[in-house]
């Protein structure tokens, strides 16, 4: 049971209930017809990274789901929220890679997004065994990481928005959609 294809994806609900705030960013995010299984944060070797549309042709309603998904929820108005996940992958597309998931409040899409990368790029580095200051910044150390030869690249989703003004429940996730059998 190893997946073979993920997609990413994100999305943001409001309600007046909680559950249903994320159930609608569930909708947002396109995969509410889905039992989801939360996982932790292995990114399979060899798994293909697809477009949304393209892996959600793979799945069918009430399928039994893995992810690993970042979600944050307020009903505080105007309060500012964040979901990422992070990815980090190795050159050798035989080694397995990192996925990250990051919730906060108060931080923007950047740099919310920018942590979950550089947290995945930190357990890849250390995994790989590349030489790394955790003290320097993100930037700096992603120049470190490209110069090793054995980093492949490292990206982010992230989901952002300010709790509703009136109130109501809001919701943001970010997830990385794992598919075990694509079918053909």
């Amino acid at each position: 049971m190893v997946p073979k294809m993920m997609f990413l994806t994100k999305g943001v609900g409001v309600d007046k209930n909680r559950l249903s705030s994320f159930e609608l960013a569930l909708r947002s995010a396109g995969i509410e017809r889905f039992n989801l299984v939360h996982v932790s944060s292995i990114l399979p070797p060899l798994c293909k990274i697809v477009p949304q549309k393209e892996g959600l042709k793979h799945l069918e309603s009430g399928q039994i789901v893995h992810c690993v998904m970042a979600r944050n929820e307020t009903d505080e108005p105007n309060r500012l929220i964040s979901a990422s996940i992070g990815i980090a992958r190795p050159k050798d597309p035989n080694q397995y890679g990192y996925l990250s998931e990051h919730h906060a409040y108060g931080q923007t899409a950047d740099s919310a997004g920018d942590y979950a990368e550089d947290l995945a790029a930190t357990m890849l580095a250390s995994t790989l065994g590349i030489p790394f200051d955790p003290n320097q910044a993100w930037d700096e150390r992603k120049e470190v990481y490209r110069a090793s030869d054995t980093f492949f690249k490292a990206s982010h989703i992230c989901q952002s928005a300010e709790g509703n003004k009136n109130g109501l429940w809001t919701t943001v996730l970010a997830s990385a959609v794992l598919i075990l059998e694509p079918r053909q």
